[in-house]
């Protein structure tokens, strides 16, 4: 048995969000590799910033070369990916923070966890949707190459599954648009919620 229990601090959630002048909130930025989830991730937190938003982004990558490097692609490895994940965003979002984050988070059971661990209000699930046909196209570290010769074992889309959001709170459509429509169509899309 242990004896934790979460702790109580003098500044608030509430007071970070005052301060701010917007929610913490987690934006959930999920579909496959290459589908342009960093780069919009990445430009969605410039304009959040010049538009005087505090937001910070978590992405697969980055994540995987340190707190998560010690997980592989298993299914169960990319279960305890995402949970910690959420864990992590759910710090952030208490300090008042936007938390945009860029994972592939392949499957539906993911995805609710993680909502659950931060919460139904604050999470935002973002379906970045595109063909796998341009996902490989704009692949540049050859992933989707490497996959299809077999050098890569479990790789979504290829040779493990991506389950396609069913409703997703907001819809992006990579093939349609071009990074900045996508990025100028987000901000508009959120700007209610913060």
């Amino acid at each position: 048995m242990n004896n934790l229990k979460s702790q109580s601090y003098k500044i608030k959630r509430s007071d970070y969000e005052k301060r701010n002048k917007h929610r913490g909130i987690v934006i959930w930025f999920v579909g496959l590799s290459g589908s342009g989830k960093s780069t919009l991730a990445n430009g969605l937190q410039a304009k959040l910033f010049e538009n005087g938003f505090n937001a910070i982004v978590l992405d697969g990558d980055n994540t995987r070369l340190g707190i998560n490097k010690d997980l592989g692609f298993s299914d169960k490895d990319r279960n305890e990916n995402i949970r910690r994940v959420a864990e992590i965003s759910k710090l952030f979002i208490e300090t008042g923070h936007i938390v945009i984050n860029a994972f592939i988070s392949p499957f539906e059971n993911n995805r609710t966890q993680a909502r659950n661990i931060i919460s139904d209000t604050d999470f935002i699930e973002v379906y970045i949707d595109s063909s796998i046909s341009a996902c490989e196209k704009r692949d540049v570290k050859g992933l989707y190459k490497k996959a299809r010769a077999g050098e890569i074992n479990d790789f979504t889309g290829v040779s493990s599954p991506f389950e396609v959001p069913e409703k997703p709170d907001i819809l992006v459509k990579t093939d349609e648009q071009t990074p900045d429509e996508s990025i100028d169509y987000l901000f508009d899309q959120l700007k209610s919620k913060l």
